[in-house]
Parts: structure tokens; C-alpha cells; sequence
């Protein structure tokens, strides 16, 4: 089991969501809860043509923080 960083960002009619250690695994949903699911499998499709294609799998590597700031 890994455990991967994902963003998720609001855009103007939906949601898009892409992996920091997983170049070009991208979802767009309606919600954050599809965004989520949808992106849940795209990892896992990616994966399989990584190991498909003999490519090694990245370990995760990201790290999330939130910084408090004074606006």
C-alpha cells in the first residue's frame, strides 16, 4: 500500500485533481467527492501501465503543509 499526495483545485465548473509524484495522473469531477473516486482509479490505471510497461513505480515523495499566514 502507498499513500500519495493528490491536489485538489477549484475551477470555474468543476474540480480537477492531479499526483505531485505521479506526472500526468490528472480527474476532474462535478464535486470533490467525484474528484476523489475519479482520481482514485486514474492512480491505479497509471500504475498498471507503469508495470506494464516494465517502468518502475514511484515511491511517494511529496509533502502537503498548510502555512498560516496574515492576510
Amino acid at each position: 500500500m502507498k499513500r500519495y499526495a493528490i491536489v485538489i483545485e477549484k475551477a470555474p465548473s468543476n474540480y480537477a485533481a492531479y499526483v505531485p509524484d505521479l506526472p500526468g495522473c490528472v480527474a476532474t469531477g462535478a464535486t470533490v467527492a467525484e474528484t476523489e473516486t475519479l482520481l482514485r482509479e486514474a492512480i491505479g490505471l497509471h500504475l498498471q501501465g507503469l508495470r506494464d510497461d516494465g517502468l518502475a513505480i514511484p515511491e511517494p515523495a511529496s509533502v502537503v503543509e498548510y502555512l498560516e499566514v496574515t492576510a
